[in-house]
């Protein structure tokens, strides 16, 4: 089989470059950079730990960044192999340290605001490339998701997130799950799997200091959907291998 191809967004940092890391030996990884100072920095730092890696200047809420992203693997390789849609926005403060999550009051603009990045340009990036993850022998689609998105567990006061209510964010990434599994359904008789990952509570920009969990941990999810075999689940919502409840 030749050199798998892949595409990581918002790859020049956090997840997503950690996945990039994860993916050594198994792709030749393109990351998706909007500052391309920036991207070019990781690259090298990947390059350094031994990763093929490549960077693309890329804004996931542009359209004409898609339409770059489409030609430049269409030009250069003919198709993808993996997909992983690591891009995404908090779009404010979490709950406790805010208002505008609060399903009662949340500012339209910031609702239009994270939904944009963590699902309406998810959604079009992946139609766009969508032609040539079919061209893969055995592509990959992989949705960065959140324990957050989970309508099971928010519904359960015995849960965990019970009381982690940030509105905005959960039901972006609650629509992205919907997305993975009616995706997942229109590709059935394909080999082509689609999963939502749920990477943890991990030290990132996002997740903050006081998260429990390493960079190198809450990559593997990512890492480990994105390389599936052909026996691996499709329409999943995981985390380091555990189902967890849509």
């Amino acid at each position: 089989m030749p050199e798998k191809i892949a595409f990581i967004t918002g790859g020049n940092r956090g997840l997503g470059f950690q996945t990039a890391m994860e993916l050594k030996g198994a792709a030749r990884v393109v990351i998706g950079a909007r500052d391309l100072a920036q991207g070019e920095a990781a690259v090298k730092k990947l390059r350094a730990a031994g990763v093929e890696a490549d960077v693309l200047q890329f804004d996931v809420t542009e359209a004409a960044s898609h339409e770059a992203a489409y030609e430049y693997f269409n030009a250069k390789y003919g198709r993808l192999d993996i997909l992983v849609n690591n891009a995404g926005i908090a779009g404010g403060k979490f709950p406790g340290e805010g208002p505008e999550h609060r399903a009662a009051d949340v500012p339209m603009a910031v609702l239009r605001k994270v939904f944009e990045t963590n699902f309406f340009a998810v959604v079009a990036l992946t139609e766009k490339l969508l032609p040539l993850v079919r061209k893969s022998p055995a592509g990959r689609i992989v949705n960065l998701s959140s324990i957050l998105g989970s309508l099971g567990l928010h519904a359960d006061p015995r849960s965990p997130i019970y009381h982690a209510k940030s509105f905005a964010y959960d039901a972006s990434k609650t629509a992205l799950n919907a997305f993975t599994v009616h995706l997942a359904y229109e590709l059935r008789d394909t080999a082509i799997k689609v999963n939502s990952a749920h990477p943890g509570w991990v030290k990132t920009d996002m997740g903050g200091p006081e998260a429990p969990m390493e960079l190198s941990e809450g990559a593997k999810t990512s890492a480990a959907l994105a390389t599936l075999g052909a026996d691996g689940p499709t329409g999943a919502y995981l985390h380091l291998g555990q189902v967890l409840p849509w």
